[in-house]
């Protein structure tokens, strides 16, 4: 029987290499963002022999794809795509991976699997960005949101496409490193390249920019009515229609309505920003958004686009204008299940999107400002062109705006074409500047008002019990009121209505009580509620 020949004992020194070449575990840090969040991903990547290359963790096509630019990416910048087997994890797996924006943070770490990136700082940094197939940055979606939550979770810096530097260096405590192409970032984590950081000076640019506004109220003539209607609505954040013939001045007056409202605090312009980010609707270069939002969307949008959602979520129309001002002009031509969307929201303050594969929570504070003609003609009441329109069309024309959105609607009020003698003056109108001073004021008052009262900032908000302590009329003006319901066949929910508009006159002229004179300019508001207009 013949003895089996014993193999001969390895060096230990190559077997401690061969363990080395097995131990190919790398991992790379990512982020995913939801609504308006961001949660961090981590990326494992394992190189063992083989030729096949696996991308599990739930991501999408787009992430799929990413294969393909990576490979032209490396080839074109003279590196070379690992011939062994790699396994990409992407945690958590339940999260779905969406987007091309992990193609950077894949291609570092499939490198760094194969010793071609050095791994000991990549735990310190969030890398995130699309790749062109010459290597190159493409922007992202949502770098602010990532950038808070790379801080929140302790990491040193943050490295993304320099379009979005400036916009994530908004966030203090986090090293941001704007680059341009991956040999930038490869040569950075191989110690053969130093990154400068991306400064911004948050306060100080919020405020450059905090007062910078395209239009002013002193370039209207006449409609003295009209811009007092609106600085009340500014004070009280009061939801607002405008009723006019065509070429009344109804659009020109309400693109100039956010330079009259109360500047944006730190805060709020930060979750403005944050909205604006998600959406991609950030310009270039830009950090903060620093005026009030205003949007405009056209009659034909559809529901998804208003109120946000979709396959890929995206905030909608309502969230793109929080803090700021949503503009639905003609409103009558909107798609009424559009318009009925709004009900919620408008009186939440925020919208709940729930689908069978998500659900999210965008938020939605936001001053609606509407517009329509009177008639399907335009004509109706107007001082010198005859209404072509028969009774029947007026009620349908008008009865397209439902009664629960109308009651969401604190001020209604009529506007007439300027007289030419108006028109030709030369004398400029009141600034801007000096009607959003007495705003800001009144906004004051209602701040100190509410203090106690969580989630209430201004009379807008105002329920039926704050009414009755803050906004109870005197003898004299509960009288008018009887009056007024009476005679003009006010409808019974404009009750609360004219008390908080009348509120927030009496804060504009800094009285405590509301009287008769504030509650005789509320019930002028009220237009749509009189007999002749709405049924």
């Amino acid at each position: 029987m013949k003895r089996r020949k014993r193999q001969p004992k390895q060096p230990k020194e190559l077997v401690r290499r061969n363990n080395k070449k097995k131990k190919m575990l790398v991992k790379v840090y990512g982020a995913a963002v939801q609504g308006i969040d961001a949660t961090i991903v981590t990326i494992e990547v394992n190189s063992s022999r083989g030729i096949k290359f696996f991308l599990v963790g739930l991501p999408d096509s787009a992430v799929k794809e990413s294969h393909e630019r990576i490979l032209s990416a490396l080839q074109v910048n003279g590196y070379k795509f690992p011939t062994s087997q790699i396994v990409i994890n992407m945690a958590p797996a339940d999260i779905r991976k969406e987007g091309s924006s992990y193609d950077l943070p894949l291609a570092i770490g499939i490198l760094a699997a194969a010793k071609t990136v050095s791994n000991e700082k990549l735990s310190r940094y969030l890398i995130i960005g699309e790749l062109s197939l010459d290597g190159s940055l493409q922007p992202i979606k949502g770098a602010l949101p990532i950038a808070i939550s790379a801080r929140e979770q302790g990491f040193e810096g943050f490295i993304l496409p320099k379009q979005n530097a400036r916009e994530a260096a908004v966030v203090n405590n986090l090293h941001i490193y704007g680059v341009e192409n991956i040999k930038e970032v490869i040569e950075f984590f191989n110690e053969e390249r130093t990154l400068e950081p991306t400064v911004v000076n948050t306060r100080e640019e919020f405020y450059e920019h905090q007062y910078n506004f395209p239009y002013d109220f002193a370039d209207v003539k006449g409609q003295e009515s009209v811009k007092r209607a609106l600085e009340v609505a500014a004070a009280g954040g009061h939801n607002l229609i405008m009723v006019g013939a065509p070429g009344s001045g109804k659009s020109m007056m309400a693109k100039r309505l956010p330079g009259i409202l109360p500047p944006l605090s730190l805060g709020e312009s930060l979750e403005t920003t944050k909205i604006h980010s998600v959406a991609g609707k950030l310009g270039k270069d830009t950090s903060l958004i620093a005026t009030r939002p205003f949007r405009s969307p056209h009659h034909t949008i559809s529901q998804v686009a208003m109120v946000g959602g979709g396959s890929n979520p995206q905030p909608g129309e309502i969230s793109l204008a929080h803090n700021g001002v949503l503009f639905l002009d003609e409103l009558p031509e909107f798609n009424r299940s559009v318009l009925e969307v709004l009900r919620q929201p408008l009186e939440d303050r925020h919208i709940s999107i729930s689908r069978a594969k998500y659900s999210l929570d965008y938020p939605a504070s936001f001053m609606m400002v509407a517009s329509m003609n009177p008639c399907p003609c335009g004509y109706y009441n107007h001082p010198t062109k005859a209404c072509v329109c028969n009774p029947g069309q007026v009620q349908r024309y008008l009865n397209r705006i439902s009664g629960p959105l109308l009651d969401r609607i604190d001020i209604q009020i009529e506007i007439v074409p300027v007289p030419f003698e108006k028109i030709s003056e030369t004398q400029q109108s009141e600034s801007s500047a000096a009607i959003r001073e007495r705003v800001i004021k009144a906004r004051k008052i209602q701040e100190q008002r509410f203090a106690n009262h969580p989630g209430v900032y201004c009379n807008a908000q105002m329920e039926s019990r704050l009414l009755h302590l803050y906004a109870q009329p005197d003898e004299q003006g509960l009288a008018l009121l009887r009056i007024a319901m009476t005679r003009l066949n006010l409808s019974a929910r404009a009750y609360d209505r004219i008390l908080k508009v009348a509120r927030t006159i009496a804060d504009l002229e800094h009285s405590k009580q509301v009287t008769s004179p504030h509650l005789a300019e509320a019930i002028s508001y009220r237009n749509l509620d009189r007999e002749g207009w709405a049924g």
